[in-house]
């Protein structure tokens, strides 16, 4: 999480608005927990959870929403 932030020159606000896209709510302070050493008393693990909501979301803010696909009806 730490790396993709770097590479994608994101503010801890660019975080929470693409969490966001997927309806995944966190604070700022828990997301600076996650930033942190891992020796700093107030440090917490990325989680799957918000890794697997991060990389959904960054999908979202790339390519923007999945089109809904046609249904078979609409073809005949």
């Amino acid at each position: 999480m730490k790396k993709l932030r770097i590479a994608m020159h994101f503010t801890d606000d660019d975080i929470i608005k693409v969490l966001a896209l997927v309806n995944f709510r966190v604070s700022k302070t828990e997301l600076t927990a996650i930033f942190r050493k891992e020796d700093h008393p107030n440090f917490k693990p990325c989680g799957d959870q918000i890794l697997r909501n991060f990389l959904n979301g960054l999908i979202i803010h790339m390519r923007g929403p999945k089109e809904k696909p046609e249904s078979p009806e609409s073809k005949v």
